[in-house]
This record gives structure tokens, C-alpha cells and sequence, in this order.
């Protein structure tokens, strides 16, 4: 029983994705894309950010769609997440696992995380991978 409460107790003390890798690119001077390194960071990522000048030739090469390019290009856990996406979604793509390249929140958001300093309203994320583009989140 001690063990079951010692184990609950770490769970909840421990953010879930605790040093997570994250390798983010972005456009160099970005102040966004600092913001939100220093968002995944207080959440419990370990972040390492790279310029790219070429950071949106990387996104559509790397099978983000064009029309979904976000501020940014990361890559966590082999997915792809372009732009502002707020820690809640990738933890559900980290612990769904779905058969997909990646998530995107496309353009810049004003009330996503590193434009706003907390997330408002509804954020649409799209999923993409060989099955083409759909809804991921709206939350």
C-alpha cells in the first residue's frame, strides 16, 4: 500500500514528459519562439533551439503541409510539432502515440503559448502524415 501511495505521490510530483528532448528550429532573432522554448521548459522539456534561416523549406521537407506551417519546427519524441502547440496537446500526442509525422498549430496565433502569456480561447491543431490532414485538437 506504501508503495502504491510513494508511486501516486511521484506521479503527480513529476511533470509527465520531465526532460523530454525537444530540438526546436527556428527563424533566428525570434522572440516567439524563445518565449515558448522558455514555456516548454517551465513544463518540464529539456529544449535545445537552433537558427534556421531555412527553418520553412526544413517544415515542408520534413512533411509538415505548407499551408500548415508553423513558427517554428520541433521535433519531440519523432514527431514533428510546428508552431505555438500548448504542452496539454502534445502530452495527448505523446501518450496516444497515433500513426502520424506530426501535429501542427499553423501561422502565430496571438493567444498561443509564447505569443500570449496564457493560452485563451480555442486553438485548432492539425494532425498530418500519410493519410493527409485532419483536426487534431480544438482546445
Amino acid at each position: 500500500m506504501k508503495r502504491l501511495a510513494l508511486a501516486g505521490f511521484l506521479a503527480l510530483a513529476t511533470p509527465a514528459l520531465a526532460a523530454e528532448p525537444v530540438t526546436i528550429w527556428r527563424s533566428p532573432g525570434c522572440g516567439c519562439c524563445d518565449a515558448y522554448a522558455e514555456y516548454l521548459r517551465a513544463e518540464g522539456f529539456e529544449v535545445t533551439v537552433i537558427d534556421d534561416h531555412d527553418f520553412v523549406d526544413r517544415s515542408v521537407a520534413a512533411g509538415v503541409p505548407e499551408q500548415g506551417v508553423g513558427c517554428h519546427l520541433a521535433m519531440i519524441d519523432g514527431y514533428l510539432v510546428s508552431g505555438l502547440v500548448p504542452v496539454e496537446i502534445i502530452e495527448r500526442l505523446l501518450e496516444e502515440r497515433p500513426d502520424i509525422t506530426g501535429i501542427t498549430l499553423p501561422g502565430m496565433p496571438a493567444n498561443a503559448p509564447g505569443m500570449a502569456p496564457a493560452k485563451t480561447g480555442t486553438l485548432r491543431t492539425y494532425a498530418f502524415g500519410p493519410n493527409g490532414v485532419e483536426v487534431y485538437a480544438d482546445e
